[in-house]
């Protein structure tokens, strides 16, 4: 029987209270397959009802949540992901069924079927366009390979050989992901780098032998796993981007730019960087999160969940305490979607959930259309009216 303090450590996590001390030993309780399968059915049969029952504290409600955790069609199964972040063990490795919890539970909505027509929406891919010094661009993906002197391709990744030079003349490749995309390229330092979909970025094919590392993320999310200085002569690693420079000692980290965004959020795994915006300087602390509003240009630092943030380079959307409007834009692209709200204030509308990035759409606007979040959905080609 699991124990008391088990069970406190759980719902501590799942609330967004855990120290990282308190983390540490929630992994590695985890790492026997026994308290997984033990966290497995305290999670279905006592978190979902309890969490919501501190807000609802009705018969009807704790009768409905029972009734939902029965029915197989509002659950939504992970596969086995490959690729884990610090702590992604605590929910990915686990692979147990992931229920929507709605920031408030509604009466079931009236029942509206959904208008589909030519739909032709799959979930993203490994996918990307290169551009070499030259200019020229090459599609790298599924069955389309790629080898030259200092990189090559298998379709899922980019890893670039050569080390560093000791010559002045640097050259620059592109890497640009659309939407519906993924990718990862591996430089020729050893650095890592996971890039989410309608991401763009510019790295030299070798660094320059004792020169700060540099790279530039145009646009988009990336995911760094940096090659430590101590390991190439103390050369510093920097990452510009829009506006703001990242300096990095050793590390992980993650950081969400889009062009259609006015935010910046940067957010530290491990290590420690400096952000620097011109006008603000701060230092990193892991499970810390920078936020850089282009609109009135401020910066704020908040504690997160370090895996809500960076659990899409593992297969992975983890969303907590947002709103539909946000969702939907990282669910349009990676489905490559246009997604219009019939109705504004559905824009507002929040529910925490977990999906696994190969699901269908229709699934999972079902799952989202059960939990009485919207009243229906209509599909016609490429465009999503949510009503």
């Amino acid at each position: 029987m699991m124990s008391k303090n088990n069970e406190y450590l759980i719902v501590k996590y799942l609330i967004n209270q855990t120290s990282s001390q308190e983390l540490d030993e929630l992994e590695l309780w985890l790492r026997d397959f026994d308290n997984k399968k033990e966290f497995k059915s305290f999670v279905k049969t006592n978190y979902i009802i309890d969490y919501n029952l501190k807000k609802f504290n009705t018969d009807k409600i704790k009768n409905k949540l029972n009734h939902l955790i029965k029915e197989d069609k509002k659950v939504l199964r992970l596969k086995t992901i490959q690729k884990y972040s610090k702590y992604a063990a605590l929910f990915i490795g686990i692979l147990f069924s992931i229920y929507f919890v709605k920031d408030g539970i509604y009466d079931k909505p009236v029942e509206t079927n959904p208008v589909i027509v030519n739909s032709t929406i799959e979930s993203g891919t490994d996918k990307a366009i290169l551009t070499l010094g030259d200019g020229t661009h090459i599609s790298l993906g599924k069955e389309a390979s790629f080898q030259s002197k200092n990189a090559n391709s298998n379709g899922e990744e980019i890893v670039y050989e050569g080390g560093e030079t000791k010559t002045t003349e640097v050259a620059y490749n592109y890497l640009t992901i659309p939407r519906g995309g993924q990718f990862f390229v591996k430089l020729s330092d050893g650095t890592q780098i996971w890039l989410n979909s309608e991401s763009k970025i510019k790295y030299p094919v070798n660094f320059i032998e004792g020169e700060t590392r540099t790279v530039e993320l145009v646009y988009g999310e990336a995911y760094f796993d940096v090659s430590p200085s101590s390991e190439h002569k103390g050369a510093k690693f920097k990452v510009f981007n829009q506006s703001q420079e990242i300096e990095v000692i050793g590390t992980e980290f993650n950081i969400k730019a889009y062009r259609d965004e006015s935010n910046i959020y940067t957010t530290l795994v491990e290590g420690k960087v400096s952000v620097n915006s011109g006008i603000y300087k701060q230092i990193l602390k892991p499970n810390q999160q920078i936020n850089l509003n282009l609109e009135v240009n401020s910066m704020t630092i908040s504690e997160v969940i370090v895996y809500n943030e960076v659990s899409w380079k593992d297969g992975v959307f983890s969303f907590r305490r947002k709103s539909l409007e946000d969702i939907m834009k990282v669910l349009s692209r990676w489905y490559d979607v246009d997604i219009d709200f019939a109705n504004e204030e559905l824009k507002s509308a929040g529910f925490n959930g977990v999906l696994g990035k190969d699901q269908k759409i229709e699934d999972v606007l079902k799952t989202i259309k059960s939990f009485g979040v919207i009243e229906g959905y209509d599909i016609h080609d490429k465009q999503i009216t949510l009503k």
